[in-house]
Order: C-alpha cells, then structure tokens, then sequence
C-alpha cells in the first residue's frame, strides 16, 4: 500500500492555508496489486488449522527423534529415559518451528504452553494411573453384596470372597465422622466469624494458627490426642478417641476455607443490616452465614474429605476390630482406612485384594464427596425473565 500526496488548494488553484496560515498536505492511502499481502495478527481465540499442525508436528518429529536417539543411538534404554528425551526435544522442536512464522513473544508463548500443558499430562497420568491400579487389584470383591453390607467376624485370611465384608469398618467410619463434625462444624464456623467479624489483634494470632495447623502432620494430631484423652485421662481406645484426632485434623481446615468464604460477602449487606439497626449478632446469624452458605458447605465437605481417609490418628487412637461396633466409647472400632492397613501388610494375597477393594471405595466416597463441594459452591444459574405479553399479543391467537 502506498500513499498518493493531495493538497488543498481553492477555484482557482491556490493553496489553502489552515487556520494557524500553514498549509497542510493530506495523502490518500493507494493499494499496490503487486505488493505481498500483508501478514495477518496472531489472534486470541482458537488456534488455526495450520497453527494446530505445527504444534502436533513438533511433538510427533520430538517423539520419533527421542525414540532414535536413546533406543537405537543412545545406551538409554527404558521408557524414562525416553520420555524425559521427548519432553526435551518437544520443547526444542516446537520453538524451532515457531521461530520460522513467529516473533520472540510466540517462542516463549509457544515453549511456556508445552511444559504447562506437559506438567498437566504428567499429573493426570499419575492420578489415572493409581485409580485404576487400584480398582484392578480389588475389582473381584467388589462384585460380592455381602462385601458392602457383612463385617469380617468369624472370617479367615483365605475364605473365599463370598464370606465376610467391610461393612464394620464402612459404619465406624460413619460413626467417626459424625461425632468429629459435630464437634468441628460449630467451631471451624464460629472461628471463621470470630476472625472476619469480630477481628481485631487476637484475630490475627488466630489465623496465623490456623494456617499453620492447616499443614499439621497427622501423627502428631493422634499423638496429641493419644496422649491427652487416652495417657493423661485414661479414656480407653475408642471410636470417640478417634473422632477427636479426626476432629484436630478437620478443624483447621473448615475454619481456613470458612474464613475465606464469609470474607467475600459484600460489606454493603452488613451496613444495610446495620443501618436498619439490626445488632450484630443478628446480621451474622441472618445476614451473612446466609449469604455464604454455599460455601460454607463447601468448607464442611472439604474438612470431611481430609478426616474421611487419616490412618495414623485412628490407627493411635482406635484399633482394630473385626465385627460391629456401634458404641463409640466401648473398646475399639474400625475404620476403612484401618481396614486397608491392616489388609495391605498382611501377607495373604486374599486380605490384599480386600485392602484395594476398600481402597476402591474409599476412592469413590473422597470422589463424591469433592463433587458434591463442586455443585454446592457453583453459583446459581440466573434465568432471564420472560418478557410480559402485550393486550394485543394476547388476543392474536383469540382471534386466529
């Protein structure tokens, strides 16, 4: 494209001058047919054919180059060795071939995407990859009822899978975790009012502790509750003891994510609240544990699903039985994840498989309960009114 150079100029041909007395010059845009079509901008939708192409490419030509040089070339035999060379040569290959098209920005653009959508990959694979060995190592007492709904009494290591179950272990885990959110519901939420509402200095003190019991080891939530309940009140190894270690576990974590949830209420409903001089408990218990709902759900699941699978702190605190426990303070109760302990380190291969069926179902329960926090903490769909019919629309069909 080039320019065509036009002046102003009156009837008669003078120039006209402007308002400061210069004269201007004013040049018209002219297209060249024989000038290169320009280049077209890289857009920020989705990515063209021939862009989609480049990237498949680099990635296959990385792929077979690696497969030459450490199975053929290289004494670098082994899976590893050839995908840590295909990673490699994938970046190599991939900012190659965008350097040909491409600015400096696209290379980087380009080379961040592989290994974030590399590191993406590995972690699902790994996730992949430990659920199905599970459910293959236990699939064949899954397909037994009485594995659901029978406990283990009177059952030896080598009977057979139509005899026996883990239905003990699924109710005292139910137990466990009744007793344990009874006790961290009303103070996870009450210490996540106490640090938003109330605030203050102390309030800091309590959220620097919170985070910090956020990242507590679990033995040292059972022995802490070993040595409390059981050792310095001689309170017996119970399915209550375990509640409580499952409750140190769970509490941090539903304060932590309660707090975050009621610091994004709007602070305009607590002044309208106020405003209309309601005092402020009354706007916590009718404004904003309202409002934040959602969340807060969402914060119970989450701190049931941290306490639905803790070993050590039940391990301490509970035991080991075989049959029905519906006492948690009389003698010892069992859990899935004791269930699974206890199976995976015996040394008969029938207890092993029962130990990855219970895996398996506790892998489903974590699964749903993480769902479940999901459709709870999604925002309501607004559905968009559907306008009023008019008097005239209304006796259209009247009168057809």
């Amino acid at each position: 494209m080039t320019s065509t150079q036009v002046r102003r100029t009156d009837v008669n041909g003078a120039r006209i001058p402007d308002r400061s007395g210069r004269t201007r010059t004013t040049y018209l845009p002219h297209l060249d047919p024989a000038a290169a079509p320009p280049v077209p901008r890289p857009g920020l939708g989705r990515p063209t054919a021939e862009e989609r192409f480049t990237v498949v490419g680099a990635w296959v030509s990385a792929f077979a180059l690696a497969w030459l040089l450490t199975q053929r070339i290289l004494p670098l035999g082994g899976p590893a060795w050839l995908l840590v060379a295909w990673f490699g040569l994938g970046l190599l290959m991939s900012a190659v071939t965008t350097s040909m098209t491409g600015r400096r920005v696209d290379v980087v653009d380009r080379v961040v995407a592989g290994i974030v959508t590399s590191g993406a990959l590995v972690v699902g694979a790994a996730l992949v990859s430990t659920v199905v060995f599970v459910v293959y190592r236990g699939w064949e007492p899954l397909l037994h009822l009485n594995f659901f709904v029978d406990d283990m009494a009177g059952v030896g290591p080598r009977d057979p899978f139509d005899r026996g179950g883990i239905g003990h272990a699924i109710l005292g885990s139910a137990i466990e975790l009744g007793i344990a959110i009874a006790v961290t519901l009303p103070l996870g939420i009450g210490t996540a009012v106490f640090m938003t509402e109330v605030g203050g200095r102390f309030a800091v003190v309590v959220r620097t502790i919170v985070e910090a019991m956020t990242a507590l080891p679990s033995i040292v939530a059972g022995l802490f509750v070993y040595t409390v309940l059981i050792v310095a009140l001689g309170f017996p190894r119970s399915g209550f003891a375990a509640a409580m270690a499952l409750s140190v576990m769970m509490l941090p974590i539903i304060a932590r994510a309660a707090d975050v949830v009621l610091r994004v209420v709007p602070g305009g409903l607590r002044e309208a609240s106020l405003a209309l001089g309601a005092s402020r408990w009354r706007t916590v218990w009718h404004v904003v544990l309202p409002t934040a709902r959602p969340g807060l759900a969402t914060a119970l699941i989450l701190g049931v699903a941290r306490g639905i699978g803790e070993t050590s702190p039940v391990l301490l605190t509970s035991g080991v039985a075989t049959f029905f426990v519906t006492d948690p303070t009389d003698g010892v109760m069992n859990s899935l994840p004791l269930f699974i302990f206890k199976g995976a380190r015996s040394p008969e291969p029938m207890d092993i498989e029962r130990a990855f069926a219970a895996a398996t179902v506790l892998l489903v329960l974590v699964l749903v309960l993480f769902v479940i926090a999901r459709l709870v903490a999604r925002p309501p769909r607004a559905r968009a009114p559907r306008p009023a019919r008019t008097p005239r629309a209304k006796r259209a069909p009247e009168e057809s």
